[in-house]
């Protein structure tokens, strides 16, 4: 299990869940955020007083996802969020070893709690049913 953290334009948002959904992740949360990387600061001037904004405007995604979707979740978020000429902001994806989920619902825990389908989740149920 892995957390994907992504960060990535706003306005690349809609494409990157587009792309995600066509690979059947369908699970995150997304974040508004503010930071700064390779694109540092800005000059922005507001009623005569201009200013150095150094922090900018990105969006987080969070999604959990067993190991099969791994590779195909980050394909997705790079294919949606790079830009046309692929500028410096684009973004950035983190991936993170997960110890433990638990579903808050109905108790169900790791590869079962983040739900959705996977090859993982198969082998689970397919033990559930041999075991009954």
């Amino acid at each position: 299990m892995k957390m994907i953290i992504s960060i990535i334009r706003p306005e690349k948002l809609p494409d990157v869940k587009q792309t995600l959904w066509k690979n059947d992740v369908h699970m995150m949360t997304v974040i508004d955020v503010n930071g700064c990387g390779q694109q540092k600061g800005y000059m922005s001037g507001y009623r005569g007083v201009i200013e150095e904004i150094k922090l900018h405007r990105k969006v987080m995604l969070l999604i959990a996802v067993n190991e099969s979707f791994v590779e195909k979740t980050i394909k997705a978020i790079m294919r949606g969020a790079r830009t046309k000429r692929g500028k410096i902001g684009d973004g950035k994806i983190f991936v993170l070893p997960l110890d433990q989920i638990a579903r808050i619902r109905t108790g169900e825990l790791d590869e079962a709690a983040i739900g959705g389908t996977s090859e993982e989740l198969n082998t689970i149920k397919e033990i559930q049913r041999m075991e009954v």
